[in-house]
């Protein structure tokens, strides 16, 4: 279990205190949600949670087959819908490896970021479609 201690700021702004490190994150709500935007709203944690929990499985994917990684990357891009209620409507993901791969490997680094606990954590109701770019 870990534990999470959120204060309420005022004006929309929120502080999250991881309690195991003491690393803070500040959440502001977006502009077209009365907010000012000045930070990550708690729906772009969710699109942030989900491209850094893939890249992650990757990472560990990779890592048990000696191989680096490093240099990939992942771009989420949230649409939001307001009909039948506001909520996330689609979270995009588009992962590049840089690196050059063999098929078998560009498969079980696919197979990985599948299996992201996020990914499975997600509402069924949230389109999440992956792209992915090798070399």
């Amino acid at each position: 279990m870990v534990e999470i201690s959120i204060v309420y700021q005022g004006d929309l702004r929120c502080e999250a205190i991881h309690t195991p490190s003491g690393t803070v994150i500040v959440t502001d709500a977006p502009r077209d949600n009365h907010g000012k935007a000045e930070s990550f709203s708690p729906t772009d944690l969710m699109a942030t949670a989900l491209g850094t929990c893939i890249m992650t499985v990757m990472g560990i994917a990779a890592r048990k087959r000696n191989l680096d990684i490093s240099g990939s990357t992942v771009v989420v891009n949230k649409t939001m819908i307001t009909k039948p209620e506001r909520r996330i409507g689609e979270l995009a993901v588009v992962i590049t490896v840089p690196h050059a791969l063999d098929d078998a490997t560009k498969e079980v680094l696919k197979t990985a970021a599948l299996s992201c606990p996020v990914h499975h954590s997600m509402h069924p109701d949230i389109a999440m479609p992956l792209t992915f770019n090798w070399g």
